[in-house]
């Protein structure tokens, strides 16, 4: 990205770069919670420059944080520090942006948090669209879908989102078949047909890699999968990036309602749309993660 040397500049690339990215799409770990910045981004622009803000992400390890590490030059151009805050789950992270404590996120698909809004009472907001993460179904005693047998114990997540997309793998691979019209809302419930006669074992889908040696298979986010070091190349069956799973599952920059036209919001969503993110995607992640701008 060429260095950015006005905040015209700055604001017109970032504008465009978001509108790229698909911003504004919602519909309203283990670390340490740090304090929220003090100095708002619209206070540092008064002068014409976004010198001296500093933006908290926070973000779950891989690919997350990694892409977020790719971008810190990029916004230390415009004067942006990025500090990234590692999680290790999926509702810390949430919560810590709707208390102002972080800035804004980057680690979860669109879907997850519009429920995660509806289930809480949060006021999250999409800021980009950035890429998408094909779920896959991955070995445990099992090694092969012929293989696998009567009563067998499949792995999924227990949240409703990313539950309901581990079925909908199954289902692809005709191990199962839900009742119509279930699609992204499915759950253990809506299965009308499990000739295997699977069992399903459901927690929390960060805990799924750490488990896969008791299970006979489970199916994986992609950022779990990548974190474990699991491999694309390694995957039994992986969820088609044709329809609606790349739309309803692409990950989003949250932000807390209202910031979302933040001109530093705008510029972090502006460099995770840059031709420098493309690049790191494609050269690192070998099709499990997949940039959508």
């Amino acid at each position: 990205m060429k260095k950015l040397v006005s905040l015209l500049l700055s604001g017109v690339l970032a504008v465009g770069l978001l509108a790229g990215c698909g911003g504004n799409t919602g519909s309203s770990g283990t670390a340490d919670t740090p304090a929220a910045n003090t100095e708002s981004p619209a206070a540092s622009t008064e002068t014409g420059s976004l010198e001296g803000t500093t933006l908290k992400v926070g973000a779950t390890p891989a690919p997350h944080a990694e892409i977020l590490e790719v971008i810190v030059p990029i916004l230390a151009e415009q004067g942006i520090t990025l500090e990234i805050v590692q999680y290790n789950d999926y509702v810390q992270p949430n919560n810590a942006v709707e208390d102002g404590s972080l800035d804004a996120n980057y680690f979860q698909h669109i879907t997850y948090m519009n429920d995660f809004n509806e289930q809480n009472g949060t006021h999250l907001v999409s800021a980009a669209e950035v890429h998408y993460e094909p779920m896959s179904l991955y070995a445990g005693k099992v090694t092969s879908l012929d293989a696998l047998p009567d009563g067998a114990l499949i792995g999924v997540p227990n949240d409703a989102t990313n539950e309901a997309r581990a079925l909908l793998v199954l289902q692809q691979e005709g191990l199962i078949t839900l009742r119509d019209g279930a699609g992204i809302t499915a759950t253990i419930n809506d299965i009308v047909d499990n000739p295997k006669n699977l069992q399903f074992s459901e927690m929390e889908a960060a805990q799924l890699p750490l488990r896969l040696a008791d299970l006979d298979m489970a199916v994986i986010n992609g950022n779990y999968a990548i974190d474990a070091g699991l491999s694309m190349d390694d995957a039994l069956a992986t969820e088609s990036a044709d329809g609606e799973a790349a739309q309803a599952y692409v990950n989003v920059l949250a932000v807390k309602e209202g910031r979302e036209t933040d001109p530093a919001i705008q510029a972090l969503a502006a460099a995770l749309c840059s031709d420098e993110v493309k690049t790191y995607i494609e050269e690192n992640y070998n099709g499990a993660v997949v940039a959508v701008f």
